[in-house]
């Protein structure tokens, strides 16, 4: 009986949801998302130019600029408006990171600064780390067994 109501709720209220534009919503990632990757490069050619750095060594600055910027806006609520605005074209892998971040350390901080910022910061932190250390592990090994291939 509960199954049938609730299949019943949710063919009734199909006709009042919005239909999502999915052309629209990739399109603006896709415009935001190489705005931010624009940022990037324009900050890496500045890295480059300004400062002497090499192409490899560059990326390290790039990288760390691009997660302060990501942090300030988030900081300041600009970031969330990108997100809304932007979706998926928000979450390009180094700001996207950086925005969850800082939003969780921002949405804790009433519970102190080691058990709300601290701990649910990095409640965050450890699944990436996890997923990308085993990741780079099994990568690693398929690229260690094509060496032995290719020999």
């Amino acid at each position: 009986m509960a199954t049938k109501l609730k299949d019943n709720y949710k063919e009734k209220i199909k006709e009042y949801q919005p239909k999502p534009n999915y052309f629209l919503n990739c399109l603006k990632a896709f415009i935001i998302g190489g705005l931010i990757c624009t940022l990037g490069e324009l900050l890496m050619l500045m890295y480059m130019t300004w400062f002497n750095f090499d192409e490899k060594s560059a990326g390290n600055p790039t990288v760390a600029t691009l997660i302060l910027i990501s942090a300030l806006l988030t900081g300041f609520g600009v970031y969330d408006k990108i997100g809304q605005f932007a979706g998926a074209g928000s979450a390009v892998p180094v700001t996207g990171f950086a925005n969850s971040m800082t939003s969780a350390a921002l949405e804790h901080k009433s519970e102190g600064f080691v058990l709300g910022v601290a701990s649910n910061m990095f409640k965050l932190a450890g699944s990436v780390i996890v997923f990308g250390t085993v990741a780079a592990y099994i990568v690693g090994i398929i690229r260690y067994l094509f060496g032995l291939l290719i020999k």
